[in-house]
């Protein structure tokens, strides 16, 4: 089981680095969603339900290096949903950094949403500004835009989430989510944190960006794979 754990980390590594390193839109980058979900999940229907809960659980952080939340917060936890994990916040000195707790292959699969989804606001937003004849460069229209078009792809994850678990549940007849979440759960009662519900910003956004940014999520359609890439 570990070799076929390692082997599935490979392949989400491999095809992470690839669709960053390339870039991505966000019709790219929620396909690629797809596609390593599909991939977690055919790893796991492979294997029996006491398989899975002998697998462990780990903590990943993802350094954001910043002291303010960035607009992929708006879909953070709409990833770790999307992935079976737990996620929460912690800020000091250093910045603020996403934890991700669950099922190692879960955590890697997170880490690969969280980056494809990054380059997507950045691909968005350079897109934006292409097809613009004039730019404000106001110093929230760039943030405003990204945050719009974040919560289009948690709304579009979250879709997705439900979408893929029902499919599994039809042609499998077992129900991943449930053997997942027992284990991450049992898992995270134990450690014992002591999480205080976040509260908001209170940062206003450019409402014409925002909405440019939602638009241009919700007019995408989802496929599996990666468009274009081999």
């Amino acid at each position: 089981m570990a070799t076929d754990l390692d082997k599935l980390k490979g392949r989400l590594q491999a095809l992470r680095a690839k669709t960053v390193a390339n870039g991505c839109t966000e019709e790219e980058a929620l396909a690629a969603a797809a596609k390593v979900a599909e991939l977690l999940d055919q790893h796991d229907l492979s294997l029996s339900d006491l398989e899975i809960r002998q697998e462990q659980c780990e903590k990943s952080a993802i350094d954001t290096r910043r002291k303010q939340r960035q607009p992929i917060s708006a879909c953070v936890s709409a990833i770790a949903e999307y992935c079976d994990c737990k996620v929460w916040l912690e800020k000091d000195e250093a910045g603020i950094r996403y934890v991700f707790f669950g099922l190692r292959p879960s955590i890697e699969m997170a880490h690969y949403v969280y980056d494809v989804v990054a380059a997507a606001l950045q691909g968005g937003w350079e897109q934006y500004v292409r097809g613009q004849r004039i730019i404000r460069h106001r110093r929230d229209e760039k943030g405003s835009f990204q945050f719009g078009m974040a919560v289009s792809i948690a709304e579009k994850l979250t879709a997705m989430k439900i979408e893929r678990d029902e499919a599994n549940r039809r042609s499998s007849g077992r129900d991943l989510v449930v053997v997942r979440h027992a284990i991450v759960d049992a898992e995270y009662e134990r450690l014992n944190l002591d999480l205080r519900r976040g509260r908001a910003s209170g940062k206003k956004v450019e409402a014409s960006a925002f909405q440019a940014g939602q638009a241009a999520g919700q007019s995408l359609a989802l496929r599996p794979g990666v468009p274009g890439r081999k």
